[in-house]
């Protein structure tokens, strides 16, 4: 379990509004819990000639439930516009529930589970920084509901293939979501390491730009490239790139051609202290944007982190930042400078 509590002194981009829930951090100037996390696992791990089963519960209460729920479900399914809200940006998802079968060099995984896509992650202890890239939040989904078959029999490559319910979905399907995840990951060499996983299909409510069940659908594609390079044993630097494209030819949908590639450079001071930079680019149906974050990890206990952050975001255009408000704004109003501290206790 973990206990994540923070503050921001303004709305990560793309939040225009308190609780709008458009990107993680849309509290600001309060001491919020984001992530109250419980979890209960058996591990699935095969004998040399046999075979094992396993499976995982993760539950989460906090002001980043409503951004982990299952939005790609049909309203009042799952976690989803179903009651688990409770008012002032709180409420409950559970993000993954799932079992697990193991034998030999292969393990296979069915319910409703993480993606892999991407670099960072929804939990919080698995992230350097406490804010999260707008490519993490716009470009790729969250979770997934299907099954997905891992194999580990290649020297230094793993390999992953599956069926999913499109994008972000628990246990139901959006109109026809139906799509493959997989891709593989790999050590180029002993100090890099490369991971290319992709989305394909129908993608349920993303596919339709969220414009209804009955609206026009595309057929989508994405990727997620992971560069992962030690430069030395306290330096660590992370090149990532994703694409999302989805074809329409009544050109209704928004929002689904995009890229997106951001850079992090991680320093180890000590055991206790860490320094890291994120730089990020980020474009959706031509629109540019742009942020930077410098941040400090600071242990000073082995189960807590306290990570403080500066970020600023910005665009060069009125015409963008309109788009991503969604109504008449400019790129001053958009542009800025935030503070973010957050603390997580791990037990």
């Amino acid at each position: 379990m973990w206990t994540q509590i923070g503050y921001h002194s303004d709305r990560a981009r793309a939040s225009f509004a308190d609780n709008d829930a458009l990107s993680f951090n849309d509290h600001p100037d309060r001491l919020n819990l984001h992530q109250q996390w419980f979890w209960l696992e058996k591990v699935a791990e095969a004998p040399c000639c046999g075979m094992d089963w396993g499976f995982r519960m993760d539950l989460m209460y906090g002001t980043d439930a409503a951004k982990t729920q299952s939005f790609g479900n049909p309203g009042g399914t799952w976690d989803f516009a179903n009651g688990w809200d409770n008012g002032g940006g709180y409420g409950w998802a559970l993000p993954q529930l799932y079992g697990e079968l193991a034998w030999g060099d292969w393990s296979v995984k069915a319910g409703h589970f993480y993606t892999l896509i991407g670099y960072e992650v929804v939990t919080a202890p698995d992230n350097f920084f406490y804010s999260h890239a707008l490519t993490m939040f716009n470009s790729e989904p969250f979770t997934h509901t299907g099954a997905l078959a891992t194999y580990g029999g290649f020297e230094d490559v793993e390999v992953y293939a599956g069926w999913t319910l499109g994008w972000d979905t628990g246990f139901d399907q959006y109109g026809d979501g139906s799509s493959f995840l997989g891709g593989f990951s790999t050590s180029l060499t002993d100090d890099i390491a490369f991971t290319y996983i992709a989305t394909a299909g129908d993608f349920g409510s993303r596919s339709r730009g969220g414009n209804g069940i009955n609206a026009p659908k595309g057929t989508g594609y994405s990727h997620s490239l992971v560069f992962d390079v030690a430069l030395s044993d306290n330096l660590n630097y992370v090149l990532q790139s994703d694409y999302v494209g989805i074809d329409n030819d009544t050109r209704t949908i928004g929002a689904n051609d995009q890229i997106g590639v951001n850079q992090y450079l991680f320093y180890t001071m000590s055991d206790c202290v860490a320094v890291g930079s994120r730089i990020e680019w980020w474009k959706t149906d031509g629109f540019s944007y742009q942020e930077m974050t410098f941040g400090l990890n600071y242990k000073p206990h082995a189960n807590l982190v306290i990570r403080p952050e500066v970020r600023y975001d910005w665009t060069a255009s009125d015409a963008a930042a309109t788009n991503l408000a969604g109504g008449a704004f400019t790129a001053d109003q958009y542009n800025e400078w935030k503070f973010g501290i957050d603390a997580i206790l791990n037990y």
